[in-house]
């Protein structure tokens, strides 16, 4: 069975992107949204790089436009709109599906590995399962993304380490993280 090494994506110019490059490293695969009420975790996302680049942390930012439509622009336009509004310094790849029949292999991977397991506790927790019963009355019980800047964080040694819904703590995310490294 594949493992996580074995794939690859494309950057934001088209060019394939081994994995492999990762190796050894504790990667955060999250996919982004520009339009979302979410997208402010840009900032705390970029804090965490600079913060942890150094000790081997990378990000691989992968735009989505499969919810509500909140990623419109162009790979070119999503990236100049975070590097202007949050100095993003990491890298972003193309925009691509993370659910369905389009959805990344990669993302395939990550879902069979680490599934949903709620939202927590708290008003966004509450709104997001309210929105989604709506949509999916089925969601709690498929491993799906279920919205923008849902993360997962790969140990060094390429496990899928854990799953953090888009409602998570930040610093919760950030501690996580810490203490892979």
């Amino acid at each position: 069975m594949a493992g996580f090494y074995d794939y690859s994506v494309s950057d934001s110019k088209g060019g394939e992107v081994s994995l492999e490059r990762y190796r050894g490293k504790v990667v955060m695969v999250v996919n982004t949204a520009t339009g979302c009420g979410f997208t402010p975790q840009y900032k705390d996302i970029e804090e965490m790089y600079e913060r942890f680049h150094e000790q081997g942390f990378e990000v691989l930012d992968i735009p989505c436009n499969q919810f509500a439509g909140q990623t419109p622009g162009t790979d070119e336009e999503i990236h100049e709109f975070c590097t202007l509004k949050y100095h993003t310094q990491f890298p972003q790849m193309k925009k691509s599906d993370v659910n369905g029949e389009t959805a990344l292999p990669l993302y395939g991977f990550l879902k069979s590995r680490q599934g949903f397991q709620g939202f927590g506790k708290g008003a966004q927790a509450l709104m997001m399962s309210a929105m989604l019963n709506k949509i999916d009355k089925d969601y709690r019980n498929n491993p799906e993304i279920k919205w923008n800047f849902t993360k997962f964080i790969i140990d060094r040694d390429g496990n899928v380490a854990a799953r953090f819904e888009p409602t998570a703590d930040m610093a919760e995310v950030s501690a996580f993280v810490e203490k892979l490294l």
